[in-house]
């Protein structure tokens, strides 16, 4: 209950004081529930990065009706300010979903589980995200490709890439017509403020011989500063985007707070519509054309499992008809592991502070301006991708995320929580620094092999899933964890950041690992085991496969198998995750899909 009011006390005095800074700008009414219409010519389930765009693009159809209908509210004020992200963690805009227990990690976490944060608001996790815009490496797509499913190659998917991006930022002009779109909804733009540490780093990756580069440009290893789906400082989302725009024609319709109970099929396995609940009502809406899911990689696969699609052995454990027996829902769950705990102290004045977004001088400058720290997601500062040594080395299976902050940056109010540690554990590791500036690097996996799965609790739609990353359980993901650890230990030592800054790595001995001599690779595993989490990047649920593949759940037009009238459209359907964050791969696959849909019913596009 304590660490609850931790939580819940900061998030509801930022709300005050973004209400009051923006004068309750930015508000919409979503709300089309009191002129639902009895059938739509599409369904869309979730309003997330997917959902969103294909809603809004399938709307552009004159003639067409649309719903979405999503589970969560309206985007809370606070979302609109970038430096207030870290308080949408774990909120009312959050499903505040957990992992199971973990067998293999997670030991330094309450009950070896952690926090999967999950955008459950209009918007869906662009509304709650840290809005780092990274597309991936162009071999991730060729490799979909590779792997049977046609048309998601790279040169095709850039195309898509392009049509949603309005850049501008500040990359070479050859490099940004090229590689980047100028007239799309969602505004990427340079990261508008960073502390000293940023510069530090960037000479960093370069005493190590690695370029500065652009991270969604021809060539991904290097180091960056963060491109941020941001416009004029406030996040751009697809909600800014892409759904305001579509709901000014008239064709679109949105009903929030609506929890989709059930997939609605008729006897040749045809979705019809779906039954959903609303202010205490249970409801009905018919789909003349299709249902598309996008509700995302738990979320989809929890709803078709419900609706009797999935593991016929499955369902049947929960007493749910069988509709289609289709083994690959729910399995294939993929997430970007990384470690929160690679620590470094700094200088004082150097790194980020959390008492920034409160300074009256930085709320000042946010308000008139729209410059200085509260333009940023607090402690976000830059990205970097080594070089792989198994296989093609420009394909990285290593991802740095560096935050000039520390996770005792804020003397253990919010962030112990939010990670998800241990309060024993935090007290007893990061005692020491509370308070201290300094900055963390988390090595991420970008190809880990670990494979997880997202099962039922039970067939109660309201019980949440069982959401297990089984992260670590494949050995190579430690060996790889290993690797990565000691090259940021070398960003970490570098003279950019030790005689300029102060660098100085907290080097006490982790709680759990006190049997391993100190930086052997036997210690730097069972760091490993202790500290590595989730980066909030779950995919693969719903895998795109041909039908040769006995876990494909959706084909390379995201039609689910043994179905007719229904899409998949989210991350769920990766068949193996990118190199890199995910809500631009996410609004792609978004655009990508609405054009085949509008191909399928003879629209041209």
């Amino acid at each position: 209950m304590l660490a609850r009011l931790n939580l819940v006390i900061p998030q509801a005095l930022v709300r005050l004081l973004v209400l009051a800074m923006l004068k309750g700008g930015g508000q919409f009414n979503y709300d089309h529930s009191t002129n639902l219409l009895p059938q739509y010519d599409f369904i869309v389930v979730g309003s997330g990065s997917a959902g969103s765009v294909v809603a809004s693009r399938l709307a552009e159809v004159q003639g067409w009706k649309v719903l979405v209908l999503e589970a969560g509210g309206p985007p809370p004020p606070e979302s609109q300010v970038p430096g207030f992200n870290v308080f949408l963690m774990q909120s009312d805009a959050d499903w505040n979903y957990r992992t199971v227990p973990q067998k293999h990690g997670l030991l330094n976490y309450k009950n070896n589980a952690c926090p999967f944060p999950l955008g459950r608001v209009v918007g869906g996790s662009a509304s709650i995200n840290w809005m780092m815009y990274v597309r991936g490496n162009k071999r991730d797509y060729d490799n979909w490709v590779a792997l049977g499913n046609p048309g998601w190659d790279y040169r095709t998917v850039l195309k898509y890439f392009k049509k949603s991006e309005h850049y501008r930022g500040s990359r070479n002009s050859h490099t940004a017509d090229e590689y980047h779109g100028h007239n799309g909804p969602i505004s990427v733009e340079d990261k508008r403020w960073g502390s000293p540490l940023l510069a530090g780093y960037l000479k960093a990756g370069q005493q190590l011989g690695y370029p500065i580069v652009d991270p969604n440009g021809p060539d991904q290893i290097g180091f960056s500063v963060a491109d941020m789906t941001q416009e004029k400082g406030r996040r751009s989302s697809v909600v800014e985007g892409y759904l305001r725009p579509a709901l000014e024609g008239g064709n679109l319709h949105i009903v929030p707070r609506a929890l989709v109970t059930q997939i609605l099929f008729d006897e040749k396995k045809r979705a019809i519509g779906v039954r959903f609940e609303h202010q205490g009502k249970v409801r009905t809406v018919l789909a003349k054309r299709e249902v598309v899911v996008s509700a995302g990689a738990v979320g989809s696969p929890h709803l078709l499992l419900v609706s009797g699609v999935g593991p016929a052995q499955h369902l049947r454990q929960h007493n749910i008809p069988v509709i289609v027996d289709l083994p690959g829902v729910g399995h294939n769950l993929q997430d970007h592991p990384s470690i929160f705990g690679l620590t470094w102290t700094v200088n004082p004045g150097s790194a980020s502070s959390i008492l920034n977004i409160a300074n009256p001088a930085h709320i000042k400058n946010y308000l008139n301006n729209r410059q200085g720290p509260l333009t940023s997601p607090m402690g976000v500062e830059g990205n970097a991708w080594s070089l792989a040594e198994e296989g093609d080395p420009y394909w990285p299976d290593l991802q740095y995320l560096f935050i000039s902050a520390t996770p005792a940056a804020d003397a253990g109010l919010l962030l112990a929580d939010v990670i998800g540690f241990k309060r024993d554990f935090f007290q007893k590791y990061f005692g020491p620094i509370k308070g201290h500036d300094g900055f963390n690097i988390g090595p991420m996996l970008t190809r880990p092999k670990s494979r997880g799965t997202v099962k039922l609790r039970s067939r109660n739609p309201h019980d949440p899933p069982l959401i297990d990353p089984n992260f670590l359980s494949h050995p190579d993901d430690i060996t790889t964890f290993i690797r990565g650890i000691k090259f940021a230990l070398a960003i970490g030592n570098t003279q950019a950041l030790k005689d300029d800054h102060g660098a100085k790595f907290y080097n006490t001995v982790l709680p759990g690992c006190e049997k391993e001599v100190y930086g052997s690779d036997s210690y730097w595993a069972c760091f490993t085991r202790h500290m590595a989490q989730t980066t909030f990047h779950p995919v693969g649920t719903c895998k795109m496969a041909p039908p040769s593949d006995p876990y494909g759940v959706v084909d390379h037009t995201l039609k689910l198998r043994g179905i007719s009238g229904l899409r998949v459209v989210d991350a769920s359907i990766m068949p193996v995750i990118v190199s890199g964050n995910l809500n631009a791969p996410v609004i792609m696959i978004g655009e990508r899909a609405a054009d085949l849909i509008k191909q399928d019913w003879d629209v041209a596009i």
